[in-house]
């Protein structure tokens, strides 16, 4: 029996960090990564979405300096807010872009917890791993 925990990865599409958290905690989580499923259509990519939200337990939230806009993220966010998950933010973007800052404040007041970089973030995430079998 699997009892890992399921790591819902939003944010952007186009860096692959996804990959990254996936490699360095492969054995210690199930990912549910957006960029698996090649949809283009938004109705269909939104409905994967939003599915796989509401069945991770955790959802990581990853809004890099220099992603364009974070609205499905925010999107995402919201829902997981909605569904009681758990949401760990890490933020880039605020520190360095005030006006981003006041817009996405209420994506930081919404999360569980929030870091200003990858790192720390995923150090953090770690932890919940120690209980998964």
């Amino acid at each position: 029996m699997n009892l890992k925990e399921k790591v819902y990865l939003a944010g952007g599409m186009k860096s692959g960090w996804q990959d990254k958290v996936i490699q360095q905690f492969e054995d210690k989580f199930i990912f549910l990564n957006p960029r698996d499923h090649h949809l283009s259509i938004p109705e269909q990519y939104t409905t994967w979405d939003l599915h796989y939200v509401k069945k991770a337990d955790i959802i990581l939230v990853y809004m890099e300096k220099d992603n364009p806009s974070g609205y499905g993220l925010t999107l995402e966010v919201g829902y997981a807010k909605a569904l009681n998950k758990t949401i760990i933010l890490i933020d880039e973007r605020s520190a360095i872009d005030t006006s981003f800052a006041n817009r996405f404040k209420i994506v930081r007041e919404s999360s569980n917890v929030v870091f200003n970089n990858l790192k720390d973030g995923l150090a953090f995430i770690e932890r919940f791993s120690v209980y998964s079998i």
